[in-house]
């Protein structure tokens, strides 16, 4: 079993920043993904960002340049650094967790970006 720990969402102005942390524990593989998913209000959820247990990154196009996705194996923590916030990217944000066969999310954290 594996679970999953966010924080770092809140309200911030257009053009502020935030950071969403996402720690894990509990059976992880060495060969796994970390990432985040986020849903708006009337929305799908969609994906973000995610970073591979090789360092490999993928991001959304609608927030390639703005945030940075990385990870702490020490810590089996990842992170998303959002700068340059729009208030299109009001949400809650999922962290999930995947490994081979298996996939965890977390509770979900609100980030509100007011104009």
């Amino acid at each position: 079993q594996v679970q999953l720990a966010e924080s770092g969402g809140g309200l911030v102005q257009a053009g502020g920043s935030l950071r969403l942390s996402c720690g894990v524990s509990g059976s992880i593989s060495s060969i796994n993904r970390m990432g985040w998913y986020r849903q708006a209000p009337g929305n799908q959820r969609e994906f973000v960002a995610h970073v591979s247990s090789g360092g490999s990154t993928k991001y959304a196009d609608s927030v390639k340049g703005r945030f940075t996705i990385s990870r702490d194996n020490a810590k089996n923590t990842v992170y998303l650094q959002m700068n340059s916030l729009k208030p299109e990217d009001t949400a809650v944000y999922y962290c999930y967790f995947w490994r081979p066969g298996y996939e965890y999310w977390g509770q979900g954290t609100q980030v509100t970006v007011s104009s």
